[in-house]
Order: structure tokens, then sequence, then C-alpha cells
């Protein structure tokens, strides 16, 4: 320990951060409330409640909008196409840095990342739910149905189906895994990724919501899922060993470590 109370840059404390931001039963409890709270929504009939609030008989004003319809969605997605690289370009960095994640821990949480980019809108390909502006009450031909009674062959709502749960959603929550990636080496940008993947997610579904193009539970859905997967498969994925400190977490370490007084 140093003459300032502070451990030393690359100090080894232990892999007790290694699970993430919530991790285990705690992880679990959450994620069933969550996912309760989603259903309870959904039975109250908020879904509607929204979609008449920002649609009407003949569409939703909102769909052809400059900030919902190009910055929000299409701009929105080359972003998160041009993260994704940048993510396999810091991935693929060359040598191993004393405080971080190592470079087999980028690439296996990149490769969470990409998983569920392709997984969400997979899942979604099979729903046979229609989007709120395919629905008869905006102006479509559909009928609004539960997605839940829409998984079946034969079962339809009269519209395309194809939009349960939110594809455009997973550009930004497809992120979550950086969380967990940081969050045993480094606390402080471990929350500061998931409060840009936060705002980034209730921003492009705030769009989509707002377009008509998908009702609040199907955002709220593939957050849950990216949310499930990286508390069930991330903690996996970041290796094993001691939880190496930067100089923003070694005073909170620091501080727990017992001291030796100098009573000569």
């Amino acid at each position: 320990m140093g003459p300032d109370g502070r451990l030393p840059a690359g100090t080894a404390v232990g892999a007790g951060g290694r699970g993430g931001p919530m991790s285990g039963r705690r992880a679990w409890v959450a994620l069933v409330v969550a996912a309760l709270f989603i259903l309870a929504w959904e039975a109250g009939g908020g879904d509607l409640w929204v979609a008449r609030a920002v649609g009407a008989a003949d569409g939703f004003p909102g769909r052809g909008q400059w900030v919902f319809r190009d910055l929000l969605h299409d701009d929105a997605r080359w972003l998160s196409g041009f993260a994704l690289a940048a993510w396999a370009l810091w991935a693929a960095g060359r040598g191993e840095r004393a405080v971080g994640p190592s470079r087999s821990e980028r690439w296996r949480a990149w490769g969470l990342a990409v998983t569920l980019l392709l997984l969400v809108p997979a899942v979604k390909r099979l729903s046979l739910a229609s989007c709120p502006w395919d629905l008869a009450l905006f102006g479509g031909t559909a009928q609004y149905l539960s997605h839940w009674t829409l998984w079946w062959p034969g079962s339809g709502d009269g519209g395309p189906g194809h939009c349960f749960p939110a594809g455009h959603a997973t550009s930004a929550f497809a992120f979550l895994p950086g969380v967990w990636l940081w969050w045993r080496h480094d606390r402080r940008k471990a929350v500061a990724w998931g409060g840009a993947v936060l705002v980034a997610g209730v921003l492009v579904s705030l769009a989509q919501t707002v377009r008509g193009a998908h009702f609040v539970s199907h955002n709220l859905w593939t957050a849950w899922l990216c949310w499930a997967a990286c508390a069930g498969l991330a903690p996996r994925l970041v290796a094993a060993g001691p939880q190496v400190l930067g100089h923003d977490t070694q005073w909170r370490h620091a501080r727990a470590v017992p001291q030796t007084i100098d009573r000569t």
C-alpha cells in the first residue's frame, strides 16, 4: 500500500466482482419481477393506451417524421454497426493491458452482443403478431390480439406479422454484455457503459413506439431478453481469476484492507 493509502495499480484483490452488476439469485429474482411487470402492463391494456395516445384512425403521425424515422431509426442502426465494429477493433488490439478486460474477454463479450443482434430478430421472424401500424384501429387490416397467442401455425391477426419482440431496440440493448465485461475491472466504466446503453435503448424504443412500429411491451421484452442472456451467460464469459484494479477503483478497496501502523 502506498503512502496515500491506495493500492498500487494492478493489485489483485480477488474475483468477487466477476458476476457482474447482478448475478446468481438476485439476477433471476429481478428478472422474474421485471417479467411480471411487463405482463401486468400488457394485461392492463398499457400497449393500446400508449398506441392510441400517439396514433390515430388513419395511422401514426410520427411515422414519417425525420427525428424518429431517419435519426433514431436509420442513423441509429448505422451507429450501432459502427459501435460494434469499433468494439471488434478494440477486442483485436495487440497485447494485454495491465488494467481492464483481457483480449479473450473482450472477444467473448463481443460475441454475445453479436449473438443478441442476430437472435432477437430471428425470434421476431417466428412471431405472427403484427405491428401497431398494421392494426385496423390505426388504418391497417390486422386485429389486436395478444402476441403470446400468435406463435402457432394457423394463428394470425390478419396482418403481416413478424413484429414481436422489437428488433430495432436490439441495436442498443445488445451492447449490455459490456457492463458485465467491465464490472470486475472498472465499476465506473461499467456503470457508464450501462447508462449509455439504457439511454440509447430508451430513445430508439421511444422512436419505434411513436412511429407505430412497436408496442411498448415489444421493446420491454427485447430489453428483458438481452438482460436475461447477460445474467445467464456473461459471468461465464468473463475469465475467472483475481480482479485487477485501476486507479479509479483502488481507494474503495484500499479502505477495506487492514493497514499496519508503524508505532516505532
